[in-house]
């Protein structure tokens, strides 16, 4: 039986609540809702839980937004995507650059391309005539914001020599 990390567990709902107190600051663009705040989470969850927290706390953030009316059901594939992806990256090459790319490409490709199909099962035809193209770009604006604020962050947590013992403490 594997063991839980109850470390592990308490900083994903700490980040979880993060991201969905950052929601309230977002911006619209288009059709979306841009919250960076979401991003910048992802990252984290990457570099000190790893891709199935990451997408644990993506899901779990844009459940609860949804359910408190602070976000849109775009905020499924525009998390997801990204989590998923940068989590893989830094568990694969432990860099902090193929980890800032991954989650743009995967929330800002990936998910924009995941809101087409959502958009028109789920909200009706009218957004899905403008998901396929309005959802790249606000995605793209949202999770480039969030991949220069936690890039800032981990660079230095990683300067300050902070970062490698907040990893070892997560993983004893």
């Amino acid at each position: 039986m594997k063991k839980t990390n109850v470390k592990k567990l308490a900083l994903a709902g700490i980040l979880c609540a993060v991201a969905v107190v950052g929601s309230l600051f977002s911006f619209p663009v288009f059709g979306s809702k841009c919250a960076p705040v979401q991003h910048m989470v992802n990252i984290l969850c990457a570099v000190f839980l790893g891709p199935a927290y990451g997408v644990g706390v993506a899901f779990g953030a844009s459940l609860i937004r949804n359910l408190l009316g602070l976000g849109s059901l775009m905020a499924f594939p525009g998390s997801m995507f990204g989590a998923l992806l940068c989590g893989l990256a830094y568990k694969g090459w432990k860099k902090l650059l193929p980890t800032l790319i991954a989650e743009v490409f995967g929330t800002a490709v990936l998910g924009g391309l995941c809101a087409y199909p959502v958009a028109i099962f789920l909200m009706g035809q009218n957004a899905a005539a403008i998901a396929f193209y309005a959802y790249i770009i606000p995605f793209l604006i949202s999770t480039a914001g969030g991949a220069i604020i936690s890039g800032v962050l981990i660079f230095s947590l990683q300067k300050a020599g902070v970062l490698e013992r907040m990893q070892n403490q997560l993983n004893q």
